[in-house]
């Protein structure tokens, strides 16, 4: 069926502007809708012909987005980062902004984002959860070993979150006030409770159907465990929208930001425009792989001959990328092609052990 209206959105929590164009740039019809479903829902059935839309990503779009995807020949989530010519000019409002939306739809100039399956939102809310729920349990941690300090009391840090040592902690403490006390068993509890809630978070994801296979592929990637493999599939969903390695790094904001101007090059930090949670977990399991992966030690130890251990760790990362997409995309787990070149230790013990074999002949 032939699109015969576009239709820009400007979403907000309480209401929803629209512009209604056809192909020539005409405006049909222009208005506000409550943002509710049932109100939402009755404004996309009276439409009476074929139409297209857009709406800029924001925290309110994703529902939106579920609720007129049925009713819609086709539906676009503008990239919020890309769409400049909302911001640029000088006067700017809800009317203005859905006009715009609906100029570069039906010019085909919207720059749009990827929209993952809402079965996938779902289980990334699940999993994003999980890291705020971490964050509390490091605090209380952290809040109980600040109140021993305040107090004077001495205790070995490494032991003190332990059930047995904090149990005799705490019936050795003696010239300690009672709210000290009082403070210290809630916040134990309270980072029982937060770990308790981590570990059924991670339970329940490992245990999805529609992700079991899949993450067992990607832990068949030494140095990969649960975390890192659980938040690649739910942070990319879709692992075949990445053409190449390069833009799934940039994804992950491994890479450096970049300006080039009259044969002038400019190479910035690390650019902001990343996934932050991808980021994250692929700089922390890029510190602890080089312990289990052979290549990947290898790959660490040439770049800490260079004098930098944070590019090492990020180089690290970046080759993490590339195995990630290279399982995710063949759908086989993992399997090194050839084996890595000798480290400086590796020589060291094959000469000495060919020296022995000569002395022993």
């Amino acid at each position: 069926m032939t699109v015969i209206h576009y239709i820009g959105m400007d979403v907000h929590k309480k209401s929803i502007s629209y512009c209604i164009k056809r192909a020539d740039g005409k405006v049909v019809q222009e208005g506000k809708v409550v943002a509710c479903r049932p109100e939402l829902r009755r404004w996309a059935e009276e439409q009476q012909q074929p139409w297209s839309g857009a709406m800029e990503a924001t925290l309110f779009s994703l529902w939106v987005y579920d609720t007129l995807k049925p009713y819609a020949e086709r539906l676009v989530m503008g990239h919020p980062a890309k769409m400049k010519a909302i911001s640029a000019g000088k006067k700017k409002s809800d009317r203005i902004d859905a006009r715009t939306i609906a100029d570069l739809l039906r010019c085909d100039l919207l720059p749009a984002c990827y929209v993952m399956p809402p079965e996938m939102r779902d289980l990334r809310r699940l999993l994003r959860y999980r890291s705020l729920v971490v964050q509390q349990s490091v605090r209380m941690q952290n809040k109980m070993a600040g109140l021993l300090m305040e107090s004077g009391t001495v205790f070995q840090k490494e032991k003190l979150h332990g059930k047995k040592y904090f149990s005799e902690l705490m019936r050795s403490l003696e010239e300690v006030p009672k709210s000290v006390k009082d403070l210290l068993r809630m916040s134990r509890s309270s980072m029982e409770m937060f770990q308790s809630a981590q570990k059924q978070i991670i339970q329940r994801l490992l245990s999805e159907p529609s992700l079991q296979r899949r993450i067992e592929r990607l832990m068949s990637i030494r140095g990969v465990g649960p975390i890192t493999a659980l938040t690649w599939a739910l942070e990319v969903a879709d692992p075949h929208r990445f053409s190449s390695v390069g833009d799934a790094v940039s994804y992950c904001g491994l890479t450096a930001a970049f300006r080039s101007s009259a044969g002038k090059q400019q190479r910035g930090p690390i650019s902001k425009q990343r996934n932050a949670w991808l980021q994250t977990v692929l700089i922390e399991a890029a510190k602890l792989a080089p312990r289990w992966n052979p290549q990947l030690a290898v790959l660490h130890g040439a770049q800490l001959e260079l004098g930098h251990r944070n590019r090492a760790t990020l180089q690290v990362a970046r080759k993490l990328v590339a195995y990630l997409l290279a399982v995710d995309k063949s759908g086989r787990p993992f399997q090194v092609m050839t084996s890595p070149p000798p480290t400086k230790d590796a020589m060291k013990i094959k000469t000495r052990t060919h020296a022995s074999l000569i002395q022993a002949a």
